[in-house]
């Protein structure tokens, strides 16, 4: 037990560092207006993390291919745990959306970018609907390449997360990321994003792929083109975004690799700065975020370091301010964020644990004193004052979207050609989605 606190504790000051190794990240509040995230906490969090001996990890990309040679041995700021990909049925309706990352040395603004978006990438998912008004399941995956930590013969690629419904741990290996030196082989990671990830074998299903690099597309031994065309013939659509100037892009076969996929070719600024804007309900948001942590319960051997975990990302995202906290929170309230593999709440709504029959060491701490007869009332009282939460996140959160969008569109028509990577990502997923028959909530 102490070991997983450890490691926990771990995470949560190099996810502290990553963030506070940037420049300033957005132009929003302070980060002392969300709770238990000081500016000063941050500074010592950091000045810790240096002395944090490099821990041994598998590349979890050859764990797939099953090959364990001591060469898929690499160095990673953190030693996570291999993450089982979510399976999903053939009649679920699903999202699928993996992002591919270069981690080569010039791309510290990507990964900030990616960083700070992520929770406003799956609010916007979130708001989706299909013909019957039902909310499709979000599974996302990351793959990082361009990195020279990883094994040479695999193209120095490493899947960071396979596809998943388990966002936190998505949030917790993107704050690990790090950039090294390297060479960025585009044609490879496709291939084996297409071939080793569980992807829904339905056509009808949302498979997408993002791909974000500054280097031409053309290196590495495994062809573009043919990767392209492998992941479009099994219904996966590649949208590639170069970090530079549009046409360079073009020039270097980016735009190309989209084309043969189906997909768009875009273009952002990697270093540009994002800006979050502050809300008036952000504060609300955020006071409503520690009451819906109080919700939660780790059961099993993982519960205690996952309910930590859950802790551990939101000071993540709050790292970057107030605003991007609370679209953390408004996550925290929508379909997509999904715990039954350690929270007692969820695993009971989806029938994964028989209270009644659990023994005691597998129950939360605080319900180990109850009898049998006594555990599912508890757990309804928690569920329904989840229910009540999130309800008002959810009010709060339409209110916060009405007021954003405003200023976002003031934004846009000072600086039409600001492009961020939630910018360009948000407008081609909604493109997509609603292309296959999904809409989104006004």
């Amino acid at each position: 037990m102490f070991y997983l606190r450890f490691l926990s504790f771990c995470a949560l000051l190099i996810g502290l560092g990553a963030c506070n190794r940037s420049s300033s990240p957005s132009s929003s509040a302070a980060a002392n207006d969300v709770p238990n995230m000081t500016q000063q906490s941050t500074q010592q969090a950091v000045q810790q993390t240096t002395q944090q001996a490099v821990m041994p990890s598998i590349n979890s990309n050859s764990l797939s291919s099953g090959s364990t040679t001591a060469d898929n041995i690499t160095a990673s700021p953190v030693n996570f745990k291999p993450l089982s990909p979510t399976i999903v049925s053939d009649t679920t309706n699903c999202v699928q959306v993996a992002i591919l990352l270069d981690t080569s040395n010039s791309m510290d603004g990507l990964i900030d970018q990616a960083k700070s978006q992520l929770w406003k990438i799956v609010n916007e998912i979130a708001l989706a609907r299909d013909a019957k008004g039902n909310v499709p399941q979000l599974l996302l995956a990351i793959y990082d390449y361009g990195n020279d930590r990883y094994n040479a013969a695999e193209g120095y690629i490493q899947q960071i997360a396979p596809l998943t419904n388990d966002l936190d741990a998505i949030s917790e290996r993107l704050f690990a990321l790090t950039t090294n030196g390297g060479s960025e082989y585009c044609g490879h990671v496709i291939q084996t994003a297409t071939n080793a990830l569980s992807w829904a074998k339905s056509p009808d299903r949302v498979k997408l792929i993002f791909i974000a690099g500054n280097e031409e597309f053309t290196q590495g031994t495994v062809d573009y083109q043919q990767s392209c065309r492998n992941a479009i013939a099994k219904g996966i659509v590649v949208n590639t975004i170069f970090c530079g100037n549009y046409q360079e892009g073009i020039n270097t076969k980016w735009k190309d690799g989209a084309d043969l996929a189906d997909g768009k070719y875009l273009n952002i600024d990697q270093d540009q700065k994002v800006v979050h804007i502050d809300a008036p309900q952000d504060t609300e948001l955020n006071r409503l975020n520690q009451q819906l942590n109080d919700t939660y319960m780790g059961y099993g051997a993982e519960g205690e370091a996952s309910k930590m975990r859950q802790n551990v990302q939101d000071s993540n995202a709050g790292a970057y301010g107030s605003a991007n906290a609370s679209m953390r929170a408004v996550s925290k309230a929508s379909a997509a964020y999904k715990n039954d593999s350690w929270d007692v709440v969820d695993a009971v709504k989806e029938k994964k644990i028989d209270l009644k029959k659990m023994e005691q060491d597998e129950l939360p701490q605080e319900m180990r004193s109850l009898k049998p007869e006594e555990r599912e009332a508890y757990v309804a009282k928690k569920a329904a004052e989840r229910e009540t939460i999130q309800a008002r996140i959810k009010q709060l959160s339409e209110e916060r979207r009405h007021f954003v969008d405003k200023k976002e569109r003031e934004m846009r028509e000072a600086d039409p050609n600001a492009n961020t990577l939630d910018v360009i990502m948000l407008r081609t997923i909604r493109e997509q989605l609603t292309a296959r028959g999904l809409h989104f909530e006004k």
